[in-house]
């Protein structure tokens, strides 16, 4: 068993946040355990000396903070050799992506890979080579999404592993910091899904290793692989085919939950549209809600769910912000006391940790954010806060999550003690539809791009 408690094939948690920046075509955020990159990828024009030749090109830059890792590099000989190591991976990723794309159908395009460590604690090029590959599927998609190019380049999905031969002869995938210190020998791998090779390099520290030990290590680095692309699949949903036919003038409602979906099934029913929720796709994947902020939570639904089913996808994240827990549970509002999202149980948690505060300090607010997306669009985004404060006894059954302990504005009543139609009104999700109700036809329908 391994310091981390890891078996020898076992990699460390894998968390990949797409298009955690606003700006680049395509950018995630990769988490290998404590090593976290980030890598963008920008669509340009080719330069006008490189105009003309058959086909687009890739670039790419790698470099890691001076205190991405223990020891902050500052050393003449360690610049060096960090610019050495960045010329190394920058090419490798060139490679790499090339060698499962076809460069020909990206025209007139230039891609820019940008990979910076942020944290090293080992494996760096597995996570580099990896995020690299995420974000250039998702600016090609974004090329797609818009008809800059008319045809899937990427003809298979790649990763990447890492495995090293530890000086007590044990085989082990995914090194941290600490291991690349003991490793004797390590095992670089890049492969598509169909099991090509792209490339693989092994490096030992003046020693040899033996035939079986090596067998070893490429059953592991293919295990981590497999692993790697079915986190890509679930995270970017590549392998998802809708089965539904979509009639015209459809809205997808990005939730499973009745009660929100029919707050805003009214205002697109009114204009004609016919409105459909997750539970009318059981098959398709859950998108992770990785962002730090309401809004990038409700992109992440909107944007991943209107790429794969080609039609307009309104989303929401919505949470209470209590002012004496410092915005808690704001994001984590639906998962407050744990993954199971119950709302007993984040009720009860809320209550637990009001205890001792008085009510004039209970203040809180309720916020919603809208993310609606559509394909060839740029996606509409509005929100909303309803003030109100925390009770101290669950009251009314008429709402769902923290309505029961929301005490409205100046009034006595909880959210859970209105009616439907005095909630739509006047709360958070209610405002927000409000500004939506303003601006989404002609957004959606071609007035406004």
């Amino acid at each position: 068993m391994r310091q981390d408690g890891r078996r020898s094939y076992e990699i460390r948690p894998l968390m990949i946040q797409v298009n955690p920046l606003k700006d680049p075509e395509g950018s995630v955020l990769i988490s290998l355990g404590d090593t976290k990159v980030l890598c963008c990828a920008t669509v340009e024009e080719r330069s006008e000396a490189l105009k003309g030749t058959d086909a687009g090109r890739i670039k790419a830059d790698y470099n890691e903070l001076p205190r991405s890792s223990s020891i902050r590099k500052k050393s003449e000989m360690m610049r060096e050799k960090a610019s050495d190591r960045s010329k190394e991976i920058s090419q490798l990723i060139v490679n790499s992506l090339k060698t499962v794309t076809d460069l020909t159908l990206l025209g007139e395009k230039m891609i820019l890979i940008d990979c910076v460590v942020i944290q090293n604690d080992g494996a760096t090029m597995m996570a580099t080579v990896n995020g690299a590959f995420i974000a250039f599927r998702l600016a090609i998609d974004k090329l797609l999404q818009k008809k800059v190019i008319l045809k899937d380049p990427i003809k298979e999905i790649l990763a990447a592993s890492v495995v090293g031969i530890l000086n007590n002869g044990e085989c082990v995938v995914d090194l941290t910091a600490q291991e690349e210190k003991q490793a004797l020998a390590e095992m670089f791998l890049v492969k598509t899904e169909s099991g090509g090779f792209v490339e693989m390099h092994i490096l030992g520290d003046s020693v040899t290793f033996a035939e079986q030990q090596l067998n070893e290590c490429m059953v592991y680095g293919q295990r981590a692989i497999d692993d790697v692309i079915a986190e890509q699949k679930e995270r970017l949903s590549l392998d998802y085919e809708a089965t539904v036919q979509l009639k015209p003038k459809t809205i997808i409602i990005a939730t499973r939950n009745k009660g929100k979906a029919r707050e805003f099934a009214t205002m697109f029913q009114a204009a004609g549209y016919a409105i459909k929720t997750l539970d009318d796709f059981p098959d398709i994947p859950d998108v992770k809600e990785t962002g730090t902020t309401f809004e990038e939570n409700a992109r992440l639904k909107a944007e991943t769910i209107a790429t794969l089913l080609k039609c307009p996808v309104l989303a929401d994240d919505s949470g209470l912000k209590v002012d004496a827990l410092d915005g808690r549970p704001g994001v984590y509002s639906a998962r407050f006391a744990g993954e199971q999202k119950s709302d007993a149980a984040n009720n009860a948690k809320l209550l637990y940790e009001l205890t001792n505060v008085p009510d004039e300090q209970r203040t809180a607010q309720f916020h919603c954010t809208l993310v609606f997306a559509a394909p060839n669009k740029d996606s509409l985004v509005v929100e909303a806060q309803w003030p109100g404060r925390v009770g101290r006894i669950p009251r009314g059954e008429n709402g769902f999550g923290y309505d029961p302990l929301f005490v409205v504005g100046d009034t006595e009543k909880t959210a859970a003690e209105l009616s439907e139609s005095e909630k739509n009104a006047i709360s958070h999700r209610g405002q927000a539809m409000q500004k939506l109700k303003d601006r989404w036809q002609d957004w959606l329908e071609g007035t406004l791009a």
